[in-house]
């Protein structure tokens, strides 16, 4: 019998438990052998004391052993690659990157989640189209893989089950932001969702879990010696999330700026950090190239059109329609004005990604309903010159009042200046095992 009160004090005080017994206090804990109230104190231990690289990979592993995994290189016979970003304000980059990925004939495969807080998760984002199911079962995942080169579900409930109860928990103790809890949730469910080479998109800035560049590097590093252990290939990139990534902030509003991505007429910020990740990816994959020939066969992608079409063939696979005059679309609109000539010196992430969860675009609470058609346009973003009178952002909005409230938390989220800011790139880094 597991004696976790012990292993409670012994973390407090700062000693490194034993591999075995970490590992079965976690499994104890999946198995409701372990009270919340204990785990809750475990959490508060390791959240003041922390724990170790050893540490780190035995809880990792145990979370993964809780559950079923997937080997999806195994049952494809190719090395199949996964992305994952640690949250971000207007983040919808794996829309655009899976579909330019599978054009080149790498396939992907993904799990995502659902959002809380500020606006959707990526399952949230793909539900803005019609049709489209975020549910497959695993031989399901498996056979769209395979047979169609991409496939982004959800979270099926017996995947790391034990990292499930825990982030839940660690969410309402004030235990999230440890470095390797964070880590170790992370990798967790990217290795057992079966993916043999992974690029995380690791945020850093206002709208971001990381605020610093330091923090940033040490979640990167965390997740790089887990993969290490774990027999896959990781890199990271730290990327700019002080204002929000592209234009679009809200469900169906992202999923369009993805798709016009892929037609080659998106954002430049959003455009190059999909390319940076594609890129990666093709990289890491079994088609023994470099950089230079897989940025070239990135852009090649987009430039002839097939990830448009490798889009087209994922949604119709999942059920949706591709057709982008199907999604929702907000019955009012409202233009925010700029209210003297200058230029954007800064754009907050937090502030614009919380007027959309205003209008409706995320969630307070995990239960709450998804406006998928509101959100915020950012027609102007950082170094961008405006006169007065002309627009910096767009509210799409459910109604007259709720536009109101945006438009005035919008434009409160924008710091304009004489002078432009120094510019800063959308990569801010790339972090390898070597």
């Amino acid at each position: 019998m597991i004696r976790a009160v012990e292993l409670i004090q012994r973390k407090r005080d700062g000693r490194e438990l034993e591999p075995e017994e970490l590992a079965e206090l976690v499994l104890a804990y999946a198995r409701d052998e372990v009270p919340d109230y204990q785990m809750a104190a475990f959490c508060m231990a390791v959240y003041f004391r922390g724990l170790t690289s050893r540490e780190t990979f035995t809880l990792t592993d145990a979370m993964i052993r809780s559950g079923e995994t997937i080997d999806l290189g195994r049952a494809l016979g190719r090395k199949v690659v996964d992305k994952h970003s640690t949250g971000g304000v207007g983040d919808k980059t794996s829309i655009a990157v899976g579909p330019i990925v599978a054009a080149c004939g790498v396939p992907f495969g993904k799990m995502s989640g659902r959002g809380l807080g500020h606006t959707g998760g990526t399952l949230d984002k793909l539900e803005s189209i019609p049709g489209f199911r975020v549910e497959l079962g695993r031989d399901e995942f498996v056979a769209q893989v395979r047979d169609v080169g991409l496939a982004i579900i959800g979270q099926t409930a017996d995947l790391v089950p034990a990292d499930k109860r825990l982030y839940a928990l660690r969410d309402v103790t004030a235990t999230v932001d440890n470095v390797s809890l964070i880590a170790a949730s992370i990798m967790s469910k990217k290795i057992a969702a079966g993916a043999d080479a992974v690029v995380l998109d690791v945020k850093v800035g206002d709208g971001a879990f990381m605020k610093s560049l330091a923090d940033a590097q040490a979640l990167a590093d965390a997740m790089l010696e887990l993969g290490r252990r774990a027999g896959r290939e990781v890199v990271c990139l730290l990327t700019d999330m002080d204002q929000p990534l592209g234009s679009a902030v809200g469900n169906a509003l992202e999923v369009r700026e993805a798709l016009a991505m892929l037609h080659g007429e998106g954002p430049p910020d959003f455009t190059e950090l999909v390319l940076a990740a594609a890129t990666r990816l093709l990289a890491l994959s079994d088609l023994g190239i470099d950089d230079a020939e897989a940025r070239t066969r990135a852009e090649a992608a987009v430039a002839d059109g097939t990830a448009v079409a490798a889009y087209e063939r994922w949604i119709r696979a999942q059920g949706g329609d591709p057709d982008e005059a199907a999604m929702p679309s907000a019955p009012v609109i409202r233009q925010v004005l700029a209210d003297r000539a200058g230029h954007v010196e800064s754009l907050g992430a937090i502030a614009v990604g919380t007027a959309a969860l205003h209008l409706g675009a995320g969630r307070s609470a995990k239960d709450d309903a998804i406006d998928h058609a509101v959100g915020i346009r950012c027609v102007r973003k950082r170094g961008d010159a405006v006169a007065e009178g002309e627009p910096l952002a767009e509210v799409h909005a459910r109604d007259e009042a709720a536009a109101d409230q945006a438009a005035a938390e919008v434009r409160a989220a924008y710091v304009l200046a004489d002078e432009p800011p120094p510019t800063r790139r959308i990569v801010l880094d790339v972090v390898t095992a070597a």
